[in-house]
């Protein structure tokens, strides 16, 4: 059997094959609830064979959304929507993940195909919060910086996002610590000035992701996959970099963490990124021999010959896959089609199988 399409199981979950869906915002939610837009987008996903898609960054509170429509968790009514979600995912052989986030300083902007400006309190935007006073750039607005009443929130936020997200029927829980989101403003130098127990050393900038972390284990359940998304480097002087990366992931795993999902870069306006065919994996390799976690890595990855080599090379565990499954929601069928695989086709499509 290929390496691609051989079950891997974490805690009590197994997943058929190891490819998933990568979080990618969908910016249709009006208030945070989800709409069949997701219904259709997650489930068209789950009909192509993934293993594991793990939905959209989902807000742990209304200011901790990106723009004003992006999907959220921060109250009991968003549940309904996203359990009829899940139980669709799951009826396809799928396991339903979350990712749980909170977009700090890059919050309260427009959709992508509006610019990305700030959307000013008059027109429904929010007032940001960071680690520190320190905008994303000069068109993002200016945050504030949290104080502790602001972190104890989080923390609670994210906590209760949790307890919904195991209502709602997921299986996994990601916590979105990359890209240039809150926590990772906690842990990059860059956008973390503080001079309290939250700033300065490695072991403070990481505080409040540990924070997180044990918050959301008070309410998950033990057997259940907790996975964590980190951004290898900022690909910017003087700000996180992978060798942080590797001290991060081998304490995440000694606190219960199951799986790093390895991306890398936008913290930094002004990062400088190599981009090409599977860029990143070379961060989701050394965390992996170096820590001995899984890890899943993204990135360009856009054929099954490429997604193969790198699980048989022992670089990864999981192949996560964005803008071709955007592309391709059946990649995973024709994937295995290409790797001479006889996997289950839904009922309905069998006629059209290979």
């Amino acid at each position: 059997m290929s390496k691609l399409f051989s079950p891997v199981t974490i805690k009590s979950v197994q997943f058929k094959n190891r490819i998933v869906v990568s979080p990618m915002c969908q910016y249709s939610s009006i208030d945070g609830f989800a709409t069949d837009w997701h219904l259709v987008h997650l489930g068209s996903r789950a009909v192509g064979g993934a293993g594991l898609i793990i939905s959209e960054a989902t807000a742990v509170s209304p200011e901790g959304r990106i723009s004003p429509e992006d999907l959220g968790i921060w109250k009991d009514e968003h549940i309904e929507m996203l359990s009829q979600i899940t139980a669709f995912i799951s009826e396809q052989g799928c396991v339903p993940g979350v990712q749980l986030a909170h977009a700090g300083r890059k919050a309260s902007t427009a959709v992508p195909w509006k610019g990305r400006a700030e959307v000013p309190a008059s027109a429904g935007g929010w007032q940001t919060v960071s680690a520190s006073d320190v905008p994303f750039s000069d068109t993002y607005p200016k945050p504030v910086a949290l104080d502790e009443a602001g972190i104890e929130k989080v923390v609670s936020d994210f906590t209760e996002a949790a307890k919904r997200a195991l209502q709602a029927g997921f299986k996994v829980i990601e916590i979105h610590a990359a890209h240039g989101y809150l926590l990772h403003q906690f842990l990059s130098p860059l956008s973390n000035h503080r001079t309290d127990e939250y700033g300065g050393s490695f072991e403070n900038r990481i505080r409040l992701l540990l924070r997180v972390i044990e918050g959301i284990q008070t309410v998950w359940p033990a057997d259940l996959p907790l996975f964590t998304r980190i951004s290898a480097t900022d690909w910017a002087e003087g700000g996180w970099n992978i060798d942080e990366s590797v001290q991060l992931a081998a304490i995440l795993k000694e606190k219960g963490i199951d799986l790093i999902d390895v991306s890398s870069g936008g913290l930094a306006a002004h990062q400088q990124i190599t981009v090409g065919p599977a860029y990143q994996l070379p961060f989701a390799s050394r965390i992996k021999r170096e820590t001995g976690i899984l890890t899943g890595t993204v990135g360009l990855i856009t054929n099954s010959l490429q997604a193969e080599t790198i699980l048989v090379n022992g670089d990864a565990d999981m192949i996560i896959m964005a803008r071709e499954i955007l592309r391709n929601p059946y990649f995973p069928l024709e994937a295995a089609h290409d790797l001479k695989e006889n996997v289950a086709w839904p009922v309905q499509y069998e006629r059209a199988k290979w």
